[in-house]
């Protein structure tokens, strides 16, 4: 323990009553006071400080599941801090989403380390934006973090949201609604938001949510990896965190990249190796709110699906902020719900060492469109020039995204059959599988298509097809065509060209049961999860009408469009 921390420590088992200290002021370091409601135990002595930091706090439900954690832990022997983001809420300043979060942890943390209550150690938590925040406060190295726990984190803005590879993410546009201003907006004022998702150009989308956006109107300046993003970057600086770290997700949560990223780059980047820094990974067959339900749409994952996390982030905290022996460290370090199975399985790391990457090819005769069509997946390379795939992908009649509205959630074991009946859908599936076939890992796709026009999205999905037909939703991934080399620089197509795009559809853990079939599904559009592509290759955002797009994809022995898919061998 730390030579402060041992001055005034309470005992660790000692459960407290909690006293509250409401608005506090912090003062960053260009002046602009942030505010901060803090739980603290009441009692003598210092403890160590747990700080979450939100643009949510005045979300409808939010701020009591926020004080209900924060008494937890108080009563537990810590001050908690629940701070404002700047412009949000009792803060001062304006609200510019990815851009002040880092300096502004750092400088909170530089507060909280003057205060009376204070033992010298830090952690801290939360899901999300706030996930996201404490990466970029941790890459700025403060000296009193000891640890982290971060729920469904945010990856670079590039990767997932607002953009991923070069489509932005629709649903964006509500969040923007939201936390545009000091107080959070209710979505609930929106009658139709499906109305206000069919809105072109894209540029005036904040008019048609009723404002005006600074934060929309930057985003559609910038949808590339250009110096307005590359500023907020910090998965290129893990070599400088060395923070232990709690990584927590679930396979359909909307931003899992960030904590599969997360947690793959803090132990394989050169200093962690060395220094080790103990993380562990939790991710359940959860969406982007974790632990909540064991039943997702049609899919009931069980009783084990539900696990007591609060424990688990206490003894994590315990361990590194209070010294406490609770062998949580001992244990593997990742836990994984592997879905089909519906069982928990632990293991000594992620990406799996034992797995395998298959490729798994398309086949037909020309005519995989729909589920009805003659698309084939296999893991034979094709030997024959098999006669390509067409579609045409209409951006006023795009392809729907698949969701539930009660959960809010764009990711889930959803039944495909309704996308799987249009025109402009290839489907490929396996004849029925002899023997259950683990798929633990990322998955990516590898097409060889053209196009008729100068740029477009290409979307590929993967599927778990039951005996019965019900066609479950796994992963998914799309990108933009004019970003098929680099996520910095476009690079418009040329029609008719042949060109190899290689689609991340991120992770998962699935067994594919005896007598299902894997099934892969691609076209052109997933929407409104992300936005159409109007076919133009004008400047992103800015056009009110449309073209079509005739779409072709090869398999062939030269153009061998294939899924690669990570196979458990034992």
């Amino acid at each position: 323990m730390d030579p402060e921390s041992k001055k005034n420590s309470p005992n660790h088992s000692r459960r407290f009553r909690v006293k509250l200290r409401l608005g506090e002021k912090q003062k960053m370091r260009d002046g602009t006071k942030l505010s901060s409601d803090i739980y603290l135990p009441d009692a003598q002595g210092r403890f160590p400080t747990i700080i979450m930091r939100t643009p949510y706090s005045t979300v409808e439900g939010f701020q009591k599941a926020f004080s209900d954690e924060a008494r937890f832990f108080a009563s537990n022997g810590y001050v908690y801090l629940i701070q404002d983001c700047r412009g949000k809420n009792d803060s001062d300043g304006r609200f510019h989403p990815f851009h002040d979060d880092g300096k502004d942890g750092y400088d909170t943390q530089a507060w909280c380390a003057k205060q009376e209550w204070f033992n010298g150690r830090i952690g801290t938590i939360g899901a999300s934006y706030s996930a996201w925040n404490q990466w970029a406060t941790a890459a700025l190295k403060p000296p009193h973090l000891r640890a982290m726990i971060c729920t469904v984190a945010l990856p670079d803005p590039v990767i997932n949201v607002p953009f991923q590879n070069g489509a932005l993410v629709l649903w964006m546009a509500q969040w923007m609604a939201m936390v545009e201003g000091k107080k959070n907006t209710s979505l609930s004022i929106y009658t139709d938001l499906s109305k206000i998702y069919e809105h072109l150009p894209l540029k005036s989308t904040d008019e048609a949510f009723g404002r005006r956006s600074e934060i929309w109107q930057r985003w559609m300046k910038h949808p590339s990896a250009d110096h307005y993003w590359k500023s907020t970057f910090y998965e290129d600086k893990f070599h400088k965190i060395d923070v232990p770290v709690m990584h927590i997700s679930g396979w359909y949560d909307d931003d899992i990249i960030g904590t599969h990223l997360n947690y793959v780059g803090m132990t394989t980047s050169k200093r962690n190796r060395k220094s080790h820094p103990f993380q562990k990974l939790i991710i359940g067959p959860w969406q982007h709110h974790v632990n909540s339900s064991r039943r997702l749409g049609e899919i009931d994952f069980g009783e084990s699906a539900l696990i007591d996390l609060q424990s688990l982030k206490l003894r994590w905290f315990d361990y590194w902020l209070k010294d406490e022996n609770n062998g949580i460290c001992d244990e593997p370090p990742v836990d994984i719900f592997v879905m089909g199975e519906n069982v928990w399985r632990k293991e000594k790391e992620w990406p799996l060492k034992r797995t395998k990457n298959q490729e798994y090819y398309f086949h037909s005769n020309g005519k995989a469109n729909t589920v009805s069509g003659d698309g084939l997946l296999d893991t034979t390379k094709p030997s024959r020039n098999e006669p390509a795939d067409h579609f045409d992908y209409d951006p006023m009649n795009p392809c729907p995204n698949i969701y539930d509205d009660s959960s809010g959630a764009a990711e889930g074991p959803y039944d495909q059959r309704p996308i799987e009946g249009r025109d402009d859908v290839l489907v490929y599936s396996t004849p029925k599988l002899d023997s259950s076939l683990e798929v633990s890992g990322r998955i990516t796709a590898k097409l060889h298509c053209s196009t008729s026009v100068k740029d477009t999205d290409f979307w590929v999905q993967l599927v778990d097809v039951f005996p019965n037909g019900y066609s479950m939703h796994v992963t998914e991934g799309i990108i933009r065509g004019r970003y098929r080399e680099s996520l910095e620089k476009a690079k418009l197509l040329t029609p008719g060209r042949i060109y190899e795009f290689n689609i991340d559809l991120w992770v998962t853990s699935n067994v594919f049961l005896k007598d299902h079939r894997i099934r892969i599904d691609v076209s052109s559009s997933s929407f409104p999860k992300y936005d159409r592509n109007p076919n133009t290759g004008h400047r992103f955002g800015m056009d009110a009408k449309t073209i079509i797009a005739h779409q072709t994809i090869y398999h062939d022995p030269d153009h061998s469009s294939h899924i690669v898919l990570p196979i458990v061998t034992n």
